[in-house]
């Protein structure tokens, strides 16, 4: 940075050239000052056979001289002061940039340095103290890094008043570089919550191709991707990119089908690309910006196209400095500091040229130096950017509380105290001070100040002027939940409108659909596909559907679970009535068989084949019929129980019957052949104890179903996706299949004994009608088995319903209705001559 020159007395002089400071002024202690007077320079061509001349800067920036002067404000209010740092003056170096990143870093070593030349004895270093207490600067960020980099193994203070790059957080890197502004950190991720409070959910993005843009842009996008949010598009341009970049970013534009773009762009490079969009017409659009340009109230006289009309975005709180605005109006000190660039910044002012410098052709009006500002309206005279100055003065107040602590000053300071740019800057770190304004001073551990935001919403007047409304605040030092506090008033949108755009890639998906990614694209493209029956979403935008409990079933939206219905066979469904009437129709009808039976029991029909069994087989039937309507209703367990036993005892004691009549018939006629004395083994005695017999196996079967693993109600979930089958479960189905057996052998036993009976010689042979009936009632229980194992649900318990009542009927039609014909009908037939004649067989 410094060597010995080649003179007879050894000198150190600084390496390279970086100018004069163009603002200065001498004091007990130095503070450095960097800001871009110029935004540009005149472009040379370097053919490195000679040293590259100086920059020529060009293209005034008021803004930077608005900056300057609140440093310069800053420092006299200090000077003027008794209370902070009294008896000692403080001076300053201000250097211009010119925008150059290069020239701030050869400003930097020249601010550290010093760039005068120092005689110093023979083989002495030419290593010194600092030459200035602090930097204030850079504007921007891609120079702060810069600046950061080279000054920071020298741990001289850097305060920043518009660096927002996160990046510069990193005190590893940048040890030594400290901000008054937040963290574009902080403002990254406030932008992705603002757009995602909006339900912008698709979104494209354009950002400055520096530090400051692709850095806050990586945040955003970070950010964006975990609260559901994508980019459709992200470009990046710099203000000297050709104008086919240009070019290709409105190409992009119109192709793009999102309607917000988050612009993370300085405003030099908004204000280049707003004349362009402009001469396209690109409108319509709705922008969120950054604190860059948000606020500017310069690039809002330029969109005379209303391009960035109903903008949003984020900007730093409002401030005010008491006198700065004065101050910065009254430009005598820059007259006296340095007069060229006076000159010139009057004559851009002004748009005139001062009499010495003005040429016989020149046509421009003459400079007097005593124009009246009061009448200039442009952007020096503009106090918009105040919250920036209020960084700038914060800055310089930083510094000086710190030398006044370092100085142990009281009512006066020590001024032998030997400072090094190590101390200045730990106790920069450490302070926490309060402004004339009430403004708090303090840095956290990276060197950031806290992070506030307040939201501002472009909203145009009839006078064309565009109106910075605050519509909220975005403060992290408040829990996640409440930072983004919007404000009840009404916002302006893109086209002037007040209704909130749409910017989705895929509507939002509404309950009863689940969201399907489509192939190829991002997260937020997405096709809303219904959910599947038994499953719903009752949420908008659900990724998945759940299935509803095994009792519920989906409603036809799919968005809630519904309770399914109860299906059973009940007394007031056609089916159940119909059967009910049915068995009801048949134990009546059995009733009156009775009534006849029991009104001529003397006559000898009533009287054959043992009147005591066909009573004991009607009182059975009724039974029979009436057990049938424990299958219908409501399970319970006691109905569960009772049907299926009742169906078992009572088809049991009824084929037990027939099966004592039948043999009744098989051994009367063989107790009339000579010798024979089965009337004496099988007279009535043993008829009852054959009945009760077989019935009381079924009974000991029934009773051992009972007590192991009774038929309880259960609730059949899987036949009907949609209803709830309500039956009764077997329990142990070797019990049920155990009495269903049981009455199938008996049956068999029957038809077969009533078989081998049905050609005794006898008018009125009861054996062939019992034949034919045991015929049906096989034949409608061997149906019985596939038709109730296929039915469903309810319809397999109207199954065992109808064989139970068509065995009966079977049973009760075959066997006595003839005889009831005949008893009514044919009385003639009624005789006991009539019953005892024989049939001569045919010869065989």
């Amino acid at each position: 940075m410094a060597s010995f020159s080649q003179a007879e007395d050894p000198v150190c002089t600084q390496r390279g050239d970086s100018g004069n400071p163009v603002l200065s002024k001498d004091g007990d202690f130095i503070l450095g000052g960097m800001f871009s007077f110029h935004s540009s320079w005149e472009d040379r061509m370097d053919n490195y056979t000679h040293k590259p001349m100086p920059l020529q800067c060009t293209s005034l920036n008021f803004r930077d001289f608005q900056f300057a002067q609140t440093m310069l404000f800053a420092i006299e209010e200090i000077n003027n002061s008794t209370d902070l740092l009294p008896g000692i003056s403080v001076g300053y170096k201000i250097y211009d940039t010119c925008g150059s990143v290069a020239r701030s870093v050869g400003v930097t070593l020249a601010l550290a340095n010093g760039n005068e030349i120092v005689s110093v004895p023979p083989k002495a270093p030419c290593t010194r103290p600092a030459h200035v207490q602090a930097i204030i600067g850079e504007t921007s960020s891609s120079p702060s890094i810069a600046v950061a980099t080279v000054i920071g193994p020298f741990v001289l203070p850097v305060i920043s008043h518009f660096a927002t790059c996160a990046c510069l957080s990193d005190k590893t890197k940048y040890p030594s570089f400290l901000r008054t502004i937040p963290s574009d950190y902080y403002q990254s991720r406030a932008l992705a919550h603002l757009v995602k409070h909006f339900g912008w959910t698709w979104v494209g993005a354009i950002r400055t191709n520096n530090d400051y843009g692709n850095n806050g842009m990586a945040t955003f996008t970070e950010t964006a991707q975990q609260l559901g949010i994508c980019l459709e598009y992200s470009v990046s341009f710099f203000r000297t990119d050709p104008y086919v970049k240009i070019q290709k970013i409105i190409e992009i534009i119109k192709a793009s089908t999102s309607k917000v773009i988050v612009a993370f762009l300085s405003h030099v490079d908004l204000d280049v690309l707003l004349h362009e969009f402009s001469y396209h017409n690109l409108s319509g659009y709705q922008w969120v910006g950054t604190e860059s340009w948000i606020f500017d109230s310069q690039t809002a006289k330029m969109d005379i196209h209303h391009i960035l009309d109903g903008a949003i975005g984020l900007s730093i709180p409002k401030a005010h400095v008491t006198g700065l605005r004065e101050f910065i109006l009254d430009v005598k000190p820059l007259n006296s500091s340095n007069n060229e660039l006076f000159i010139e910044f009057w004559e851009t002012l002004f748009s005139c040229k001062f009499k010495e410098l003005k040429s016989s052709a020149d046509i421009q009006r003459e400079c007097t130096g005593h124009e009246d500002l009061n009448g200039v309206q442009n952007s020096f005279t503009d106090m918009s950017l105040m919250p920036i100055f209020n960084n700038v003065y914060k800055a310089v107040y930083a510094v000086a509380h710190a030398l006044h602590n370092i100085l142990s000053c009281n009512k006066t300071c020590n001024k032998n105290v030997q400072l090094d740019p190590f101390t200045v800057l730990q106790h920069i770190r450490k302070i926490h001070i309060t402004t004339k304004e009430r403004d708090e001073v303090y840095f956290n551990e990276n060197g950031d100040p806290a992070a506030k935001y307040e939201i501002i919403n472009w909203q145009p007047r009839e006078n064309g002027v565009v109106e910075f409304v605050t519509v909220g605040l975005y403060d992290t030092s408040l829990a996640p939940e409440k930072q983004l506090n919007l404000q009840n008033k009404a916002l302006i949108w893109a086209r002037n409108t007040k209704q909130v755009p749409v910017s989705v890639c895929s509507e939002k998906c509404p309950p009863g659909t689940r969201k399907v990614l489509q192939k190829g694209r991002p997260v937020c493209c997405y096709d809303c596909i219904r959910c599947a029956e038994g499953q719903i979403s009752n949420v908008t935008d659900s990724v998945t559907c759940v299935r509803c409990l095994p009792e519920f079933w989906s409603n036809e939206r799919r968005d809630s679970c519904i309770k399914k219905e109860a299906v059973f066979l009940s007394y007031e469904e056609i089916m159940g009535a119909l059967l009910t009437a049915a068995s009801l129709f048949g134990a009546c009808m059995t009733i009156g068989v009775i009534l006849i039976f029991f009104k001529y029991r003397k006559s000898p029909i009533v009287r054959a084949n043992n009147s005591e069994l066909s009573f004991l087989l009607l009182f059975s039937l009724i039974l029979c019929f009436l057990c049938s309507l424990t299958f219908i209703g409501q399970p319970s367990d006691w109905s569960c129980m009772l049907r299926h036993v009742a169906f078992g005892i009572t088809f049991v004691l009824c084929i037990s019957c027939l099966l004592g009549k039948t043999i009744v018939v098989l051994m009367a006629f063989r107790a009339t052949r000579p010798g024979s004395n089965v009337k004496k083994w099988f007279g009535q005695t043993q008829q009852r104890l054959c009945v009760t017999a077989f019935t009381l196996i079924q009974v000991v079967i029934c009773i051992i179903w009972l007590t192991t693993f009774p038929p309880f109600p259960s609730k059949n979930l899987l036949q009907f996706k949609d209803k709830i089958i309500l039956e009764c479960a077997l329990g142990s189905a070797v019990g049920f299949w155990a009495v269903l057996g049981y009455i199938g052998l008996l049956a068999i036993l029957c038809f077969i004994f009533a078989f081998l009976a049905r050609k005794l010689p006898d008018n009125f042979n009861e054996a062939k009608f019992i034949t034919f009936s045991m015929l049906i009632f096989c034949a409608v229980w061997i149906t019985f088995i596939p038709a109730y194992v296929s039915s469903p649900g309810k319809f397999s318990v109207a199954v065992e319903i109808f064989a139970i009542l068509a065995s009966s009927f079977g049973l009760l039609i075959c066997i006595f209705i003839p005889k009831c014909y005949i008893i009514l009908l044919k009385p003639e037939k009624n005789t006991k001559r009539n019953m005892m004649g024989k049939k001569v067989p045919n010869s065989l």
